[in-house]
């Protein structure tokens, strides 16, 4: 995909009495599969028993109705969920989460959406106490953090660990009776509270939470530690909060139904576009989304110049997931199994417009296919600024090489793919469209959260 990739989902429950858990967690997955879909896991327990399954692939191939059955505990109240795309340690099986240790706590499993930056030094440090690891995750770094504090509380632990951690993160923990969720000090991945007739949930987004009849609370607070404790959620502000959530989760990542932070991410992408339109108007006859990506956008930028919003793109609904294929021939293809231009564009000067622009191939061959069509013109518009840095917080943007901001003007990228104009939205736009302080990193290199050793997704793979 010529976009930012998926981070992760985390999901968890506490019940106060007997319940499906297993299933529910399942439901609610699939609510967070459009955050990572390279593996997917559950662990759950009744206080005695505790078991997890896990494994490479979308939700629904790996939560087969005979795994389910495997997970199904008739006392089970606790668990925790995780959908995964790598951003540290390949996608492999062993990298699946959730991930578990036996501890002085007892059994622990964990599921972690963002990166810690300092995971190498941390690693390294715990080697050379003793310690093995199992996996090439930065997770597994957090969980031997958790075990080496194993005299403290859980939510002791937690905290302590926290002390040692930095980047971006929102964390859940579970052991045989407790549930915990922690996010880092900056707030860069989301994590929301929820209240449900049997107990409490957290999720990366609040449409998890519906699924399992879960109310939204509220968000965890930047540097916050939330446990429930006999039926009680309690808390602790661990860290100083110094919130920079990722603007990314409201310009592309988050579901269009989603609350965070306070901003609701389909008015916020609107917003995107009607500033998009302030800063670059165009003169032309009709504004097309690229599907779905674009479609907030778009629609903000249809209110804001008065021009129709067309169904100029057609998105194949059966195409799934493609690979980049070995020739320019296949790619080509691949791009319009996906995407295919209807007749609203022909004789039509067109505003096309995304969220973002990663590498431009996806965007070269999308200004080629309209033009095909018959659009007379088409005036490219990008509801983010010029992506030029890659993210260590738990988005694989593509190294910066590949990153054509990084590389060409945005004269040079508007003839490479073809368009008759090109503008992106200014980072004063993002944030007037946000509505609050955000992270910018991948824009302007400014790193909240600190940054890691070069090579970061496989750096705990060598040695």
């Amino acid at each position: 995909m010529d976009k930012p990739q998926e981070e992760c989902g985390v999901l968890g429950l506490w019940a106060q009495a007997p319940l499906d858990v297993a299933g529910l967690l399942h439901l609610g997955l699939l609510a967070l599969q459009h955050r990572g879909q390279e593996a997917a896991g559950i662990a759950v327990t009744d206080g005695k028993e505790f078991l997890v399954e896990k494994d490479l692939g979308l939700v629904n191939q790996v939560f087969t109705e005979e795994r389910l059955l495997r997970l199904r505990l008739p006392e089970a109240r606790l668990g925790i969920a995780h959908t995964r795309y790598s951003t540290t340690g390949s996608n492999l099986r062993i990298n699946a989460q959730p991930l578990t240790a036996r501890t002085a706590h007892g059994v622990l499993a964990i599921a972690h959406n963002g990166n810690f930056v300092n995971a190498k030094p941390l690693r390294d440090r715990l080697l050379q106490e003793g310690a093995t690891f199992q996996s090439t995750s930065d997770t597994e770094v957090m969980l031997l953090l958790l075990a080496r504090l194993g005299h403290l509380p859980l939510e002791e632990a937690a905290a302590e660990a926290m002390k040692a951690l930095e980047g971006g993160y929102s964390i859940l923990l579970v052991d045989r009776k407790t549930l915990l969720a922690l996010r880092d000090p900056h707030g860069v991945r989301p994590l929301v509270i929820g209240k449900a007739p049997w107990g409490y949930a957290f999720a990366s987004e609040p449409p998890a939470l519906e699924l399992l009849g879960a109310r939204y609370l509220r968000d965890v607070r930047p540097g916050e530690v939330v446990w429930v404790e006999a039926g009680e959620l309690r808390s602790r502000q661990v860290l100083p909060p110094n919130p920079t959530p990722c603007a990314f989760e409201w310009i592309y990542f988050a579901r269009p139904d989603s609350l965070l932070d306070g901003q609701e991410a389909y008015q916020a992408r609107v917003r995107m576009g009607e500033e998009l339109f302030r800063e670059a108007p165009a003169e032309a006859d009709i504004v097309v989304p690229v599907p779905d990506s674009g479609m907030g956008a778009a629609v903000g930028y249809a209110r804001a110049s008065g021009l129709p919003l067309e169904y100029g793109l057609y998105k194949n609904p059966y195409a799934g997931r493609t690979f980049i294929q070995p020739t320019q021939e296949l790619r080509d293809l691949k791009t319009r199994l996906k995407l295919s231009p209807t007749s609203a564009v022909r004789g039509k000067r067109v505003v096309l417009i995304d969220d973002s622009i990663v590498r431009g191939t996806t965007s070269r061959r999308i200004v080629g296919m309209l033009r095909e069509a018959g659009a007379k013109e088409v005036h490219f518009r990008v509801s983010s600024p010029p992506i030029r840095f890659p993210c260590y917080y738990g988005i694989d943007t593509a190294a910066r090489k590949e990153l054509i901001a990084a590389e060409k003007s945005v004269e040079e990228i508007r003839a490479y793919i073809g368009a008759d104009s090109l503008a992106f939205l200014s980072e004063e736009g993002v944030r007037r469209a946000i509505g609050g302080p955000v992270c910018l990193a991948c824009f302007n290199g400014r790193y909240p959260a600190g940054v890691p050793q070069e090579g970061e997704k496989l750096i705990l793979e060598m040695g």
